[in-house]
């Protein structure tokens, strides 16, 4: 068989890549090995524009959010069912200094897109600890990324077009056409391997961070579920009762076993945030596909350009994913330009810094 891609990996960068190349109308081919605990299927599939401590906006998001908005709007309709849900976030702050740090930051900027209204004291729901009030942000929400790989696999698997394997780098061969795996030819081989690019000898010299991340589901009554909730951790409601609760970040552990401590980090962090009796129905842990920059790694093999990488959003895949993947597959087909930010030249010197190790051993 022969196809214009071969896409290794279907968490959700390469779910979206895929079904973008498809929609452009290439032929694809998916290899994945199915798999639940994946990252992907792990996180609570939230999208934040307004990010970290600092306050800052997410980056890119007056352009991302958009056009997330526009795809998984087109998603739904594809699959004629919800999975993007709409939510503001409270950002409940944590101390009288991050009340001060926000109230200066938002003095300087505008924020009116993104920001509903300002506490500096309790809103006063009885369920709710947040003695130092904080913001409530709009235009965030959450994908159901589960249920959409789900989706996305079974259309791939009635089509014929996803072998759902382990792929095995030893069967793949670099041609003058493109390149050739167990008899199936292709054009171009995207890999989007999410951590384990770690172990591809074509891109391993690229600087993933893997980190482990753990999450909670709990069930609770009486909680508000018109919001998601940020203090610390994230607290998003997904229906009767039960919320995700997450995540840890541990760069020294990469597993994908859920631990006592990461659960005892979870409540703790939780309990400061509600004062209401629950109980954890689950808990999950995954490895997430972090970058040294915190940006995206996208382009092509520097050596070999029949190979290129579509990795490394961490956790803000279900933000940037829809934009970057139409960006790229638009750059594949020589009609744009990979964003300098994200294309993998800005580290063309550990490439080659790998290469000279690498062949100063053999």
């Amino acid at each position: 068989m022969n196809y214009d891609y071969i896409v290794v990996g279907h968490g959700l960068a390469g779910a979206i890549l895929g079904y973008t190349l498809r929609k452009q109308g290439q032929r694809v081919l998916v290899i994945d090995e199915p798999k639940q605990n994946s990252a992907s299927r792990v996180a609570a599939g939230l999208v934040n524009p307004v990010a970290g401590k600092r306050f800052a906006k997410s980056w890119l998001v007056d352009t991302l959010l958009p056009f997330a908005d526009a795809f998984y709007d087109e998603l739904e309709a594809h699959f004629q069912q919800p999975l993007f849900f709409h939510k503001p976030i409270y950002k409940v702050f944590s101390t009288i200094e991050e009340q001060n740090n926000w109230m200066a930051k938002s003095a300087g900027d505008s924020w009116s897109e993104y920001i509903g209204a300002t506490y500096t004291q309790s809103t006063g729901m009885e369920t709710v600890q947040d003695q130092y009030g904080g913001i409530l942000i709009k235009q965030g929400g959450y994908l159901l990324v589960s249920h959409t790989l789900d989706l996305l696999t079974q259309e791939l698997l009635e089509a014929g077009l996803l072998l759902p394997e382990r792929f095995d780098v030893a069967q793949l061969q670099l041609t003058e056409q493109g390149v050739s795996y167990k008899g199936i030819t292709a054009g171009h081989l995207v890999f989007c391997e999410g951590w384990q690019a770690v172990h591809n000898p074509y891109f391993q010299w690229l600087p993933l961070q893997p980190t482990k991340g753990e999450v909670l589901e709990v069930h609770t009554e009486n909680f508000n579920p018109e919001c998601i909730y940020n203090k610390a951790v994230y607290v998003v409601p997904v229906g009767e009762g039960r919320f995700k609760i997450g995540a840890t970040y541990n760069w020294r552990q990469a597993d994908e076993e859920p631990t006592p401590e990461g659960e005892a980090e979870l409540t703790e962090r939780f309990e400061q945030i509600t004062t209401q009796p629950y109980q954890v129905k689950n808990h999950w842990a995954g490895i997430r596909p972090a970058v040294r920059d915190r940006r995206p790694l996208i382009g092509r093999h520097p050596a070999h350009a029949q190979l290129s990488v579509f990795n490394g959003m961490g956790s803000k895949g279900v933000l940037m994913a829809p934009f970057l993947a139409d960006m790229f597959a638009k750059a594949l087909a020589g009609k744009a330009e990979v964003l300098p930010d994200v294309q993998i030249s800005r580290y063309y010197s550990l490439y080659y810094d790998y290469l000279k190790h690498h062949n100063q051993e053999s």
